[in-house]
């Protein structure tokens, strides 16, 4: 499972800066604050996005993808538990798939191997499978929130 420790410095940060959510790492040791799974796993507070080295690459893009899909009231506030329906989890899934092409010492298939690894749950069995045949409403969500644009790329914006 891909780390955050085995990406390239500011990896995480620099893809991240746009929607204005500040990466910040606590020791291997330590608690992560708001995290909603515990151990691990990655944490949110507000604009803030709590990571250890260890914590898996998939649980930190999945909780910067909630802090973006969250509108602007939710996301004010943020403390542990984004909540959200069932269109905007798929809409968070769907966009950690796309934000990992663009991160630095990641990619899809990898985001969606570890996906699968981790324990997300689709219709058709894998992260693959449900992101190339069955995720056309998370696609149309996004669209319609303007997080992603008609060539199927993040458009670095927050839901209003």
């Amino acid at each position: 499972m891909l780390t955050v420790a085995d990406l390239p410095a500011q990896a995480l940060e620099n893809l991240l800066k746009p929607y204005s959510l500040e990466v910040k790492t606590v020791p291997n040791s330590a608690s992560i604050p708001g995290s909603f799974w515990g151990d691990s796993e990655a944490g949110l507070i507000k604009n803030e996005l709590y990571v250890r080295p260890e914590t898996p690459v998939h649980s930190a893009l999945h909780e910067a993808c909630h802090y973006i899909c969250l509108d602007s009231g939710r996301r004010n506030n943020l403390n542990t538990d984004a909540g959200g329906d069932y269109d905007e989890e798929n809409a968070v899934c769907y966009l950690q798939i796309l934000l990992a092409t663009k991160l630095s010492g990641c990619n899809a298939d990898t985001m969606m191997k570890d996906m699968d690894s981790w324990g997300y749950t689709f219709r058709l069995g894998s992260a693959l499978a449900w992101f190339q045949n069955d995720a056309e409403d998370a696609q149309q969500w996004l669209l319609q929130e303007q997080l992603m644009n008609q060539d199927n790329l993040p458009t670095g914006q927050l839901r209003t």
